[in-house]
């Protein structure tokens, strides 16, 4: 995929004349467009410079408002160097920032983004409903079916796990201006593989091209979102009700959207066999309709940087410590997907394992645990609550040792082993300069907030 408009401003920024920045426009146009005469290509560089140049110039109108409209904050520092979408260190910490800013405005819903939870709540007179969504793995955009597929059942997961029952599907779908319309039928076809046998409709979406005219190439990047309802309040599982004393019990896990692409990228092709089950989402389904989820405090899956991303943002959350044992973890992994995880070294508990996490209250461990095996599914105790040390600690050979995700997850591509799973640039420096940017976000929120608040009372005069 090549970005044309963002190639332009590249190069102008880079102070190259108008003149090469168009030679590089009509190469990378008859690069990507089949069919294209050398003339063809030359009208649309010079319809994307003009457009990119007049856009530019809005950046130095004499209106100081919309200069400040039009432009944005720069941090100077890119996703892939905070590692932002790694699910490590510098993506939560992002995440934060941007839970915060989305909380700006004291509406107070029933679970928002501070939590960092699976999904958000909010109550709706005698209701609480529960919202989520999921972005399609970026490395699965030429497997469009697998894409479709993982990215419902991660969000029917994210939905489920707080206690709602899902009602509704929605999608996003964006296929950059080379993409064969196949992929779309592909994509939506995985989706409703899901929804059919969980029998939870799809209801509304959107379909667009990635940037547009601007855009060349086949990339599709997607996601797909869930609707979920609560039955009743004391049935909402969210991770701020852990309690020191729970065990926490984990259902057997055979990994998702990155597991499938480990086993795309690594040539494990028959453990992409293994990841497609809703083994998860029935087991959520049967604790909802038995009512066993009223003896469970709280559930989560194993996504975000594996248990050891999640571990301490649930630690934060809940004011909580945990203790969870390192060789229960990995015996809960399918394995085939261990087999191929052990094979080229990547670390079972920094990556995502679609996996169940309940904490449950120890008298009702061993009963929630027997009921769910009767599905034929594996789930062990893993660990358990404490109330200090409020951290999170791994039991490995014996030696009780602090658990703390990287800087981004366990590598699980070749390409990620290259990038590492720490920073190369200094951390403190890092997060410095993403809050400089944050902050200014803060002080453009309020400033046009009143703008737009005046605008609106004088519309009712």
């Amino acid at each position: 995929m090549s970005d044309l408009e963002g190639l332009a401003n590249t190069l102008l920024d880079k102070n190259f004349p108008e003149s090469e920045v168009k030679l590089r426009l009509i190469d990378e146009i008859l690069t990507f467009k089949k069919g294209k005469s050398k003339e063809e290509a030359e009208k649309i560089a010079d319809a994307i410079l003009r457009e990119v140049l007049r856009s530019r110039s809005a950046k130095q109108s004499r209106n100081k408002i919309l200069r400040e409209l039009i432009d944005y904050p720069r941090s100077n520092v890119s996703m892939g160097v905070m590692g932002v979408g790694s699910r490590g260190e510098g993506d939560i910490f992002v995440h934060k920032l941007i839970a915060k800013l989305a909380s700006f405005g004291g509406l107070n819903p029933f679970l928002g983004p501070l939590s960092l939870d699976d999904a958000g709540m909010v109550s709706f007179g005698d209701l609480i409903i529960a919202v989520a969504v999921d972005g399609t793995h970026s490395r699965l955009s030429n497997f469009p079916f697998l894409a479709g597929f993982h990215v419902t059942r991660a969000c029917l997961r994210d939905v489920y796990v707080k206690g709602a029952k899902p009602v509704a599907l929605f999608d996003d779908l964006h296929l950059a201006d080379d993409g064969d319309i196949g992929k779309l039928f592909d994509f939506v076809a995985g989706i409703n593989v899901v929804s059919s046998l969980m029998k939870v409709p799809l209801v509304a979406g959107s379909t667009l091209r990635v940037g547009g005219d601007m855009v060349i190439g086949e990339r599709m990047v997607s996601c797909v979102g869930a609707v979920g309802i609560v039955k009743a309040k004391n049935n909402v599982t969210a991770k701020r009700n852990i309690r020191p004393g729970d065990i926490i019990l984990m259902s057997e896990g055979a990994g998702g959207g990155t597991i499938t692409t480990s086993a795309i990228y690594s040539g494990n092709f028959d453990v992409i066999l293994e990841t497609l089950n809703l083994r998860f989402l029935e087991v959520c389904d049967f604790l909802l309709e038995s009512n066993l989820i009223s003896k469970i405090h709280s559930m989560t899956d194993v996504t975000n940087g594996g248990i050891r991303g999640d571990a301490n943002t649930i630690c934060r959350e809940a004011g909580v410590g945990l203790v969870i044992d390192g060789e229960a973890v990995e015996k809960m992994v399918n394995k085939k997907v261990l087999e191929m995880l052990k094979h080229q070294s990547i670390d079972p508990l920094g990556v995502s394992l679609d996996s169940l996490l309940m904490f449950v209250p120890k008298d009702f461990s061993e009963e929630v645990r027997s009921q769910i095996r009767k599905l034929g599914v594996r789930v062990e105790p893993v660990g358990y609550v404490v109330d200090k040390p409020k951290k999170a600690k791994i039991m490995v050979n014996g030696k009780l040792l602090d658990l703390k995700p990287k800087f981004r997850e366990s590598a699980y591509t070749e390409v990620k082993k290259v990038v590492g799973e720490e920073s190369s640039t200094n951390k403190a420096e890092l997060e410095k300069m993403v809050k400089k940017a944050f902050y200014s976000s803060i002080k453009k929120r309020n400033f046009f907030l009143k703008i737009v608040r005046r605008s609106m009372l004088r519309g009712k005069r």
